[in-house]
């Protein structure tokens, strides 16, 4: 049995002489009103578990993953230049019924790309904005370069099997019926696990993947349970009651582990950060076997 000692001094819950997983779904049972799942796989000893990882989830911002992957795919087959610039506009096709419809710059992770409707703005800036500041406006025009079926269908040639891009964000039409992105916590950590062991592009374009989301500014869920200056890979995701994050952490001296978290049912974003930053503290004291 694997032994843990740990302590979690902000939410006041000990756990000891249990192993990773009771561990975990003792901190998950503090949220009781939470569905939660958990994907971890070490690719230092090659220990890997899961918890509710085949349920399906609104994928929120994680989508945006694939969306990268599909981008820099396209963009090493030559249907397209990084630099190239793309007309930035503000009105987008609801998948429903084609009416058009415009992105809410006060909804939108960065404000500041709206400053830039009508120019043109290089694709590797939309790609660079989607991930690090979860740009709604980059995303919704690299959805239109590459084509939401094409993103899925990569994801899916990856052994992603559930996970599904209808569209871009913010199409109400779409919402209201239910045709949302989903996704599970396995497919994600299919994807971060192909990024890392660059199975998926040419080692510059892996590269390029991994210093994105190695620049990702929100760091309140994942990160937030590491110890301070941990390189941490990954991507945020949240809507109402929805908050997921999907990060490579790097400990020093060793390969990374995957983590993916998701979680629903928990209307205060504090709190449900929160629960994702304490199983990421769980899954580091286990790793590093630090108490």
């Amino acid at each position: 049995m694997i032994q843990l000692a740990v302590f979690l001094a902000g939410a006041g819950i000990a756990v000891a002489q249990e192993t990773l997983r009771d561990a975990i779904a003792a901190r998950v049972a503090a949220s009781p009103e939470a569905t939660v799942a958990v994907s971890f796989t070490d690719l230092e000893t090659g220990e890997s578990f899961g918890i509710n990882a085949d349920t399906v989830f609104h994928a929120a911002s994680t989508m945006k993953i694939p969306v990268m992957i599909e981008v820099l795919k396209r963009a090493q087959d030559g249907a397209f230049s990084l630099d190239q610039g793309i007309l930035l506009v503000n009105q987008f096709a609801s998948i429903v019924d084609g009416s058009p419809y415009p992105l809410d710059a006060a909804e939108d992770g960065d404000t500041a790309l709206y400053a830039r409707v009508g120019e043109r703005v290089p694709v590797r800036d939309l790609l660079r904005r989607m991930i690090t500041r979860s740009s709604n406006l980059a995303t919704n025009q690299l959805v239109a370069l590459t084509g939401a079926e094409n993103v899925t269908a990569m994801a899916r040639s990856l052994g992603a099997t559930r996970i599904q891009v209808l569209r871009g964000v913010e199409d109400q039409k779409a919402y209201d019926r239910g045709m949302n992105n989903t996704t599970t916590s396995a497919d994600l950590a299919v994807l971060l696990a192909a990024i890392e062991r660059g199975e998926v592009l040419s080692p510059e374009s892996s590269a390029e993947m991994r210093e994105i989301l190695l620049a990702q500014e929100f760091r309140n869920k994942i990160p937030a349970g590491l110890p301070p200056g941990t390189r941490v890979a990954h991507k945020t995701g949240e809507i109402t009651a929805v908050s997921h994050d999907a990060a490579i952490v790097y400990p020093q001296g060793r390969k990374p582990y995957l983590l993916v978290v998701l979680t629903r049912g928990i209307r205060d974003g504090k709190a449900s950060s929160a629960l994702i930053a304490d199983v990421s503290r769980i899954v580091w004291t286990h790793v590093t076997r630090q108490p």
